[in-house]
């Protein structure tokens, strides 16, 4: 799905700074493109950034627990 249109931002666009070392909001923007205009966008550009950290969080909970 795209999710700026100013800059044709797609959400694989943030997935991939985000597996790249984009840990922030600013970072993932910077990296895209993303929420540079209009800023429309902020949100559901937070809002995947979000995801991306509580999916990491659970693997990290899964690893803690194995061991």
């Amino acid at each position: 799905m795209i999710v700026c249109h100013c800059a044709v931002v797609s959400d694989r666009d943030v997935h991939t700074a985000v597996a790249q070392g984009a840990r922030t909001v600013g970072a993932v923007c910077r990296s895209t493109g993303a929420a540079q205009d209009c800023g429309s966008c902020i949100f559901t550009v937070k809002a995947l950034v979000c995801q991306h950290q509580a999916q990491d969080r659970e693997l990290l909970e899964v690893d803690g627990a194995a061991s």
